[in-house]
Protein backbone atom coordinates (compact mmCIF):
# COMPACT_ATOMS: atom_id res chain seq x y z
CA UNK A 1 0.00 0.00 0.00
CA UNK A 2 1.59 3.54 -0.69
CA UNK A 3 -0.47 6.04 0.90
CA UNK A 4 -0.08 9.22 -1.60
CA UNK A 5 0.71 12.49 0.73
CA UNK A 6 -2.14 15.58 0.85
CA UNK A 7 -0.05 17.95 -1.10
CA UNK A 8 -0.21 15.82 -4.22
CA UNK A 9 -3.79 16.63 -4.11
CA UNK A 10 -4.57 19.51 -6.68
CA UNK A 11 -7.33 20.79 -4.15
CA UNK A 12 -6.00 20.78 -0.74
CA UNK A 13 -8.94 20.14 0.95
CA UNK A 14 -9.85 17.08 -1.38
CA UNK A 15 -6.81 14.94 0.18
CA UNK A 16 -9.77 14.20 2.84
CA UNK A 17 -12.92 14.28 0.92
CA UNK A 18 -14.33 11.06 -0.99
CA UNK A 19 -11.51 10.48 -3.71
CA UNK A 20 -8.68 11.74 -1.04
CA UNK A 21 -5.68 9.88 0.28
CA UNK A 22 -7.72 7.34 2.29
CA UNK A 23 -9.54 6.56 -0.67
CA UNK A 24 -6.47 6.51 -3.25
CA UNK A 25 -4.52 4.45 -0.39
CA UNK A 26 -6.81 1.95 -0.31
CA UNK A 27 -6.97 1.46 -4.10
CA UNK A 28 -3.48 1.69 -4.14
CA UNK A 29 -3.40 -1.91 -1.37
CA UNK A 30 -6.73 -3.50 -3.42
CA UNK A 31 -4.68 -3.23 -7.07
CA UNK A 32 -1.42 -4.66 -5.32
CA UNK A 33 -3.06 -7.34 -4.03
CA UNK A 34 -5.20 -8.48 -7.15
CA UNK A 35 -2.08 -7.95 -9.22
CA UNK A 36 -0.56 -10.16 -7.13
CA UNK A 37 -3.07 -12.49 -7.56
CA UNK A 38 -3.07 -12.55 -11.56
CA UNK A 39 0.91 -13.48 -11.41
CA UNK A 40 2.24 -9.98 -12.15
CA UNK A 41 5.53 -9.41 -11.97
CA UNK A 42 7.41 -7.17 -9.44
CA UNK A 43 7.78 -3.94 -11.63
CA UNK A 44 3.77 -4.11 -12.67
CA UNK A 45 2.58 -4.50 -9.39
CA UNK A 46 4.69 -1.85 -8.14
CA UNK A 47 3.27 0.63 -10.73
CA UNK A 48 -0.20 -0.16 -10.52
CA UNK A 49 0.12 0.25 -6.63
CA UNK A 50 1.75 3.53 -7.29
CA UNK A 51 -0.89 4.31 -9.80
CA UNK A 52 -3.94 3.43 -7.56
CA UNK A 53 -1.80 5.68 -5.26
CA UNK A 54 -2.32 8.46 -7.59
CA UNK A 55 -5.12 7.90 -9.61
CA UNK A 56 -7.62 10.76 -8.35
CA UNK A 57 -4.99 13.02 -7.05
CA UNK A 58 -5.80 15.55 -9.64
CA UNK A 59 -9.79 15.81 -9.46
CA UNK A 60 -11.07 19.68 -9.00
CA UNK A 61 -14.40 18.50 -7.60
CA UNK A 62 -15.16 15.09 -5.76
CA UNK A 63 -18.34 14.78 -7.78
CA UNK A 64 -18.54 14.85 -11.53
CA UNK A 65 -14.76 15.52 -12.66
CA UNK A 66 -14.21 14.79 -16.51
CA UNK A 67 -10.69 14.54 -17.47
CA UNK A 68 -8.96 13.92 -14.20
CA UNK A 69 -7.75 10.61 -14.89
CA UNK A 70 -5.41 12.71 -18.17
CA UNK A 71 -4.43 15.21 -15.22
CA UNK A 72 -3.23 12.49 -12.94
CA UNK A 73 -1.28 10.50 -15.76
CA UNK A 74 0.28 14.11 -16.28
CA UNK A 75 1.00 14.88 -12.92
CA UNK A 76 2.29 11.15 -12.40
CA UNK A 77 4.87 11.52 -15.40
CA UNK A 78 6.14 14.78 -13.87
CA UNK A 79 6.62 13.42 -10.40
CA UNK A 80 7.24 9.59 -10.60
CA UNK A 81 10.66 10.11 -8.82
CA UNK A 82 8.35 11.60 -5.47
CA UNK A 83 5.95 8.73 -6.10
CA UNK A 84 8.46 5.69 -6.86
CA UNK A 85 11.02 7.55 -3.76
CA UNK A 86 7.99 6.83 -1.37
CA UNK A 87 6.93 3.53 -2.88
CA UNK A 88 10.99 3.10 -1.65
CA UNK A 89 11.31 0.98 -5.51
CA UNK A 90 13.17 1.89 -8.21
CA UNK A 91 10.89 0.98 -11.06
CA UNK A 92 11.82 1.32 -15.20
CA UNK A 93 10.38 3.63 -17.14
CA UNK A 94 8.54 1.68 -19.28
CA UNK A 95 6.76 0.51 -16.52
CA UNK A 96 5.79 3.60 -15.23
CA UNK A 97 4.77 5.11 -18.65
CA UNK A 98 2.45 1.70 -18.63
CA UNK A 99 1.15 3.18 -15.41
CA UNK A 100 0.48 6.67 -16.59
CA UNK A 101 -1.52 4.94 -19.45
CA UNK A 102 -3.88 3.04 -16.83
CA UNK A 103 -4.29 6.34 -14.82
CA UNK A 104 -5.15 8.34 -17.80
CA UNK A 105 -8.35 6.17 -18.70
CA UNK A 106 -9.15 4.68 -15.43
CA UNK A 107 -12.17 7.36 -15.32
CA UNK A 108 -14.23 6.36 -18.68
CA UNK A 109 -15.78 3.50 -18.68
CA UNK A 110 -14.97 0.91 -21.55
CA UNK A 111 -17.56 1.21 -23.53
CA UNK A 112 -17.42 5.13 -23.84
CA UNK A 113 -13.82 4.77 -24.98
CA UNK A 114 -12.69 6.93 -28.01
CA UNK A 115 -10.69 6.17 -30.35
CA UNK A 116 -7.89 7.56 -28.69
CA UNK A 117 -8.71 6.21 -25.03
CA UNK A 118 -8.92 2.88 -26.75
CA UNK A 119 -5.43 3.00 -28.31
CA UNK A 120 -4.49 4.52 -24.54
CA UNK A 121 -5.78 1.48 -23.01
CA UNK A 122 -4.20 -1.06 -25.24
CA UNK A 123 -0.56 0.34 -24.16
CA UNK A 124 -1.63 -1.48 -20.55
CA UNK A 125 -4.62 -3.15 -20.62
CA UNK A 126 -3.49 -5.67 -17.46
CA UNK A 127 -2.65 -2.48 -15.88
CA UNK A 128 -6.21 -0.52 -16.41
CA UNK A 129 -7.79 -3.55 -16.17
CA UNK A 130 -6.70 -4.06 -12.48
CA UNK A 131 -6.60 -0.24 -11.72
CA UNK A 132 -10.57 0.02 -12.74
CA UNK A 133 -11.39 -2.81 -10.43
CA UNK A 134 -9.45 -2.13 -7.79
CA UNK A 135 -11.31 1.21 -7.80
CA UNK A 136 -14.64 -0.37 -8.16
CA UNK A 137 -13.80 -1.78 -4.72
CA UNK A 138 -13.42 0.78 -2.70
CA UNK A 139 -17.05 2.47 -3.97
CA UNK A 140 -18.25 0.87 -0.26
CA UNK A 141 -17.14 4.17 1.02
CA UNK A 142 -19.92 5.94 -0.92
CA UNK A 143 -23.58 6.19 1.22
CA UNK A 144 -25.92 5.19 -1.01
CA UNK A 145 -26.33 1.41 -1.86
CA UNK A 146 -27.08 1.79 -5.73
CA UNK A 147 -23.51 3.69 -5.60
CA UNK A 148 -21.33 0.08 -4.49
CA UNK A 149 -19.33 -2.23 -6.61
CA UNK A 150 -20.78 -3.26 -10.08
CA UNK A 151 -18.66 -6.05 -11.18
CA UNK A 152 -20.59 -6.54 -14.40
CA UNK A 153 -18.55 -3.50 -15.69
CA UNK A 154 -14.89 -5.13 -15.04
CA UNK A 155 -13.17 -6.68 -17.57
CA UNK A 156 -11.46 -9.25 -14.91
CA UNK A 157 -13.01 -11.94 -12.50
CA UNK A 158 -12.23 -10.72 -8.81
CA UNK A 159 -11.16 -13.49 -6.15
CA UNK A 160 -14.08 -14.13 -3.96
CA UNK A 161 -11.85 -13.30 -1.01
CA UNK A 162 -10.68 -9.83 -2.59
CA UNK A 163 -14.69 -7.97 -1.86
CA UNK A 164 -15.14 -8.79 1.78
CA UNK A 165 -11.55 -7.43 2.20
CA UNK A 166 -12.05 -4.20 0.53
CA UNK A 167 -15.71 -4.08 2.48
CA UNK A 168 -13.04 -4.75 5.55
CA UNK A 169 -10.64 -2.19 4.18
CA UNK A 170 -13.42 0.39 4.01
CA UNK A 171 -15.08 0.22 7.36
CA UNK A 172 -12.20 -0.27 9.42
CA UNK A 173 -10.34 2.60 7.43
CA UNK A 174 -12.73 5.13 7.86
CA UNK A 175 -13.73 4.03 11.60
CA UNK A 176 -10.70 5.03 12.07
CA UNK A 177 -10.94 8.18 11.06
CA UNK A 178 -14.02 8.78 12.63
CA UNK A 179 -12.22 8.18 15.82
CA UNK A 180 -9.73 10.83 15.15
CA UNK A 181 -6.78 8.93 13.62
CA UNK A 182 -4.86 10.61 10.30
CA UNK A 183 -5.17 9.17 7.27
CA UNK A 184 -1.70 7.30 7.91
CA UNK A 185 -3.13 5.57 10.88
CA UNK A 186 -5.93 4.87 9.77
CA UNK A 187 -5.46 3.20 6.52
CA UNK A 188 -2.47 1.15 8.80
CA UNK A 189 -5.36 0.12 11.23
CA UNK A 190 -7.37 -1.29 8.31
CA UNK A 191 -4.61 -3.07 6.59
CA UNK A 192 -3.35 -4.86 9.68
CA UNK A 193 -6.48 -6.08 10.20
CA UNK A 194 -6.54 -7.22 7.17
CA UNK A 195 -3.28 -9.27 8.19
CA UNK A 196 -5.09 -10.95 11.91
CA UNK A 197 -8.22 -12.35 10.01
Amino acid sequence: MLVPEPSWFAVPHLAGSNHGVRHNARVSLLAALLAEHLGFDGDDIAVVCAAGAVHDCRRLDDRHDPGHGQRAAAWFRQHADTVTTVLDREVPAAALERAAHAIAVHDVPYSRFTARQEHTYRQAPHLTDVLKAADCMDRYRLPLKRWWPDTTRLRIELPDWLLPAAFTLVVRSEQAALDGATHHQALITAHHSLITR
